[in-house]
Formats: structure tokens, sequence, C-alpha cells
């Protein structure tokens, strides 16, 4: 399957609606209650919301019986308004099955959903992400151009899916503003077929920003006991590589880095920093702040 075996367009049938549905629990192991269920996807996309879906075109994946393409993601939001009465989008869910991850699909929606956007002239979309969740991270910061400087504190409170049990559901929240300087010259990039190009994890290492929170070498990367000072224009707060596998291996190394993270950013928000950017290292992902 490439690329152009992936056809995103609106959802038009009760049938698409109904396969989100289904969709919400193979993807996140929701109980039937926190679905969102097909009438509130309908009624949001018919008032101005938007549901997108992504199709798998490739000939041997169709349908048995109808031979339709089967739906193997979708984005789902709505219309709102920021504190200063603009309008916005909320992106409230995307998600792939599993099957299709790490394929750049994510990428490909977010994509259609900027440009469903623009077309009804909006030009601003929010969404939340686990900040320890590092290729979300990744895609959003440094491959869409979001950036971020509010941290939401046990948001939804302590959530009963598959993925996000067992620990407070902290969040940043991001502004991706579809028209500017930043997000434009990543689209171009993308375009081009070329990957995002910008400072490095190395360049800025040799340029001596600091690491405020380096890690303690382990089986598990841990947080250290206590962080170096928030003072310089540019910092670096480093997450683990894949946090669901520190949270199926020791749960309470988890909370740690919950209250770790909490703690850093909280402050460097009041602080005055905002998130521009995420880079890769090995065996970390670091997030790279900084101050107005």
């Amino acid at each position: 399957m490439t690329m152009s075996n992936i056809d995103i367009r609106p959802i038009q049938t009760i049938e698409h609606y109904r396969a989100i549905e289904q969709l919400q629990k193979a993807i996140w192991g929701l109980e039937d209650i926190r679905v969102t269920p097909d009438n509130i996807l309908i009624t949001a996309h018919k008032n101005g919301g938007m549901v997108l879906g992504a199709f798998d075109t490739t000939p041997d994946a169709a349908h048995p019986s109808t031979g339709q393409p089967p739906l193997i993601g979708f984005v789902f939001g709505f219309v709102g308004l920021t504190t200063q009465g603009s309008l916005k989008y909320c992106s409230h869910q995307l998600g792939i099955l599993p099957a299709y991850q790490n394929r750049g699909i994510g990428h490909q929606l977010k994509l259609a959903q900027r440009n469903y956007a623009l077309e009804r002239l909006i030009d601003h979309i929010t969404w939340t992400f686990d900040p320890l969740e590092s290729r979300n991270a990744y895609l959003n910061i440094h491959k869409l151009g979001v950036t971020c400087n509010t941290y939401l504190p046990n948001v939804y409170g302590m959530m009963r899916d598959a993925i996000n049990v067992g620990l407070p559901s902290d969040r940043f929240q991001v502004d991706w503003w579809l028209t500017s300087t930043r997000v434009t010259s990543l689209l171009v990039q993308t375009s081009a077929h070329e990957r995002p190009t910008g400072t490095t994890l190395e360049q800025l290492r040799n340029d001596g920003v600091t690491e405020i929170n380096p890690l303690i070498p382990g089986d598990l990367p841990r947080p250290p006991l206590t962080c170096r000072p928030l003072y310089e224009k540019r910092v670096l707060v480093h997450i683990p590589a894949d946090f669901q596998a520190v949270k199926t291996t020791d749960n309470e190394l988890a909370r740690v880095w919950r209250q770790h993270i909490r703690d850093i950013f909280e402050e460097a928000f009041a602080m005055g920093y905002t998130v521009i950017d995420v880079l890769r290292g090995d065996q970390t992902y670091c997030y790279l702040l900084e101050q107005a």
C-alpha cells in the first residue's frame, strides 16, 4: 500500500458514520459509553463540523461482498470559539487502525483537515494531546507546525480507555495557525517530498542550549530528581521515546513522569515560554521551548 492508495474524503453515509464507532473501539479500546456516537457525528458534520474518513483503495483491501474500500481512519472536529470570540475548529478525534499506523496517514488526515477549514475561511485549529506521547508530539509540532503554551492538568479526569487508563489526563492544547509562515513553509517542504528542515538536537547541544532535565540512564528512561533552572531564551525538555512502554512496564514510573512534565511546563508557560519544536535523539525526544 502507498499513500496514493489512501483516499481521504468527507463521510457521507450512515454506514460510514457507524463504522467510525467501531474504529474508535479498535483504535483506543473504548467502552460503548465512551464512543462518540453516529448521531453526534452526523449532527456536528451537518452544522459546520468536519468528519473526514481515510479509505484504503488497494484492490485487495476491498470488502468481499460490496467491493467497497474499507474505512481505516478518520478525523472529527467541530466549530468553536477562542476566549477572544474568534472562530476556530476544535479537532476532537483523529484515529487510524493499528495495522495502518506509522505510514503517514495521520499527517495526510491533518492536511485534509487544514484544507477543509480553509475552504470555510477558518485559519485556526486547536486540539489536545498527551505531552508524553512522543510520536504525536513529533507529528503535531515538528511536521505540522503547531505551537503550544497551554498545559491542562487532568483535563478529562481519570480516563477508562486502554491507552490512557491509570494516569491523570494531562494534555497540551496546541494552536495550528493554518496560514502562518511556519506552517506554510513546512507544507512546501512536504509537497517537495523533503523532510522538515531546521535546527537539530545536535546543533542545539553544540550551541550550549540547556537540557533542563537530562535523563537518568537505565533500562527505562527516568527523569532527574531536580531540574536545571529556566533562565535561557531557549531550553530543551526530554520525554521518553516510548511512554506506552514505560506505562506497561512500570506504572509508578509513568506517574513520576506525568508529575515531572507537569511541573516543568506549568512553570515554563507561566514564565512566557512556548513549545516551538520537537527533536529526536537517541532513545529520547526533546521539546524545544523559546521564551518570548
